[in-house]
Parts: structure tokens; C-alpha cells; sequence
């Protein structure tokens, strides 16, 4: 199978729409096409991690798994001075994010595909920020937080969004093994938004 959202390249039609979207006060349009993740709108999950990111001005971010670009392009916003790099293994989300960058005048981020942290070795940020692809398996959930803490400077936050009958409650413990410090900073119709510190 070779359509799924988390598939190097999907091979279904494409279905290109331009969804209109305000996030944290800003008003994002979006560009979203067949074969990647809620093509339909921004999903429900991913606008309540938006909405609980705390961000500096200057902070160096990681989207993983970025789609076409809701959260990573939200956080270039909260982070004006800082840089946000977005990856993802969808060809398709790639070339969706780099369009919608370009659509909404952010100029503060790069766009990489990239299988997990492949692109990324060697990098350190500030913040991780991730809807992880529930669907990619718990495995693939779990080495997101392991190799995710590894590239975080001491200090670091990751950000992750998880519903409670997707395996909140594992990831969370998943998090609490690695992570100095866990929080779950707030929950929204079966939406979990944990903030791990790397102490």
C-alpha cells in the first residue's frame, strides 16, 4: 500500500483545495491535496497542540511529520525570530508545506523530506512539535520521542499530541522513560497535549 499518509509517495489522484484557517489569531490558507494527512481541513488534534504551544521568539523548532505545514507554519509565526525545520517522509506533504510557506509569506522555516530524523542528524532545536502518525504503528510513535530527545538541547520541550483511545496513556510512559519532566498541559474532547522537558 502506497497511499497512506506516511508513504514516501502516495499514488492516489491528486485533489488540490484551499482550505482558510485562523490559528492563534493568524489567518493561514492552506493549499491540500489526496494522499496526505486531513486533507479536509486542519484536524481537530493538531489546532489543540496549536493552541497550548507555548513558543519563544527566537526558538529553533522541529515539525515532525509536518503534513502540508498547520503546525510547523503556526510556530514560524510564534517564533518570528527563530527557525522552524519541517519534515516528513510524504513527498506530497513536502511539497505542500513549501507551497503553503510561500502562500502565507512565511520565510523563516525549511521544508525536508525526510524518513523520521534522517535529514535532520547532527541538528539541535529548541522545541520538537508533533501529531505523530498513530497509524504508522506505536514503534514508529516511540523512536519519534527517542531519537526526537536526542537531538533537543538540555532544556528542550517536545510537544505531542495523542488520543486517549490511541495510546495516550503508553506514549505518555513512553515519554516519562526518556523525559525529565511530563506534563499534560491539557486535554480537549479525547485529545492529549503532553510537554516532555529534557532536563
Amino acid at each position: 500500500m502506497s497511499n497512506h499518509y506516511y508513504s514516501q509517495s502516495p499514488d492516489v489522484k491528486h485533489n488540490r483545495q484551499v482550505h482558510e484557517v485562523s490559528l492563534r489569531g493568524f489567518t493561514f490558507r492552506f493549499m491540500t491535496d489526496a494522499g496526505v494527512f486531513s486533507k479536509s481541513g486542519v484536524d481537530y488534534g493538531s489546532q489543540v497542540l496549536i493552541d497550548a504551544l507555548e513558543l519563544k521568539s527566537n526558538a529553533r523548532v522541529l515539525d515532525v511529520g509536518c503534513g502540508y505545514g498547520p503546525i510547523g507554519l503556526t510556530s514560524a509565526k510564534l517564533a518570528e525570530h527563530g527557525r522552524v525545520t519541517m519534515i516528513d517522509i510524504n513527498e506530497r506533504a513536502v511539497e505542500l508545506s513549501k507551497e503553503n510557506a510561500k502562500l502565507n509569506g512565511i520565510s523563516n522555516i525549511s521544508v525536508l523530506q525526510s524518513d523520521l530524523f534522517e535529514a535532520v542528524k547532527g541538528m539541535t532545536f529548541d522545541v520538537i512539535v508533533t501529531n505523530p502518525p498513530i497509524r504508522a504503528g506505536k514503534a514508529v510513535v516511540h523512536r519519534i520521542f527517542e531519537e526526537g530527545y536526542d537531538l533537543l538541547e538540555q532544556g528542550g520541550s517536545m510537544w505531542v499530541v495523542i488520543q486517549k483511545k490511541q495510546g495516550a496513556p503508553s506514549a505518555k510512559a513512553k515519554l516519562e522513560s526518556l523525559f525529565t519532566e511530563v506534563e499534560e498541559v491539557t486535554k480537549d474532547k479525547g485529545y492529549r497535549i503532553f510537554r516532555a522537558v529534557k532536563g
